[in-house]
């Protein structure tokens, strides 16, 4: 069993700046790579960033310049620093995580529950 759960979402004006965690935690012995997705109804789902077990970093185009991903490894953390906010960055965000199972078997994903960012006036 493995769970993340998300914290740090709520109402910003655009332009501004928030920050969002999560944590994972339950039977793994490691996590390979961590990252973000958003879904606002209507829109295709948008994967905004992951960040790999050694720190390296892919960003979506769309919030490239403005998003910072960043993890602790040994604490199986993952924070998501948002500057610059738009309204079209209004979504869920959903924590990711891929866990491998060795063996040559293929990493397992698994998601949280999702925390609510709202950019607006």
């Amino acid at each position: 069993q493995v769970k993340l759960v998300e914290s740090g979402g709520g109402l910003v004006q655009p332009g501004g700046s928030l920050k969002l965690s999560c944590v994972a935690s339950g039977s793994f012995f490691s996590v390979n790579s961590m990252g973000w997705y958003r879904r606002t109804p209507g829109k295709q789902p948008e994967r905004v960033a992951t960040i790999s077990s050694d720190g390296e970093a892919i960003y979506a185009d769309s919030v490239k310049g403005r998003f910072t991903v960043a993890r602790d490894t040994a604490e199986n953390t993952v924070a998501l620093a948002m500057t610059d906010l738009k309204r079209e960055a209004t979504a869920a965000y959903t924590c990711e995580a891929f866990i491998p199972r060795g063996g040559g078997r293929p990493k397992v994903s698994y998601w949280g529950q999702g925390t609510q960012v709202n950019v607006s006036e």
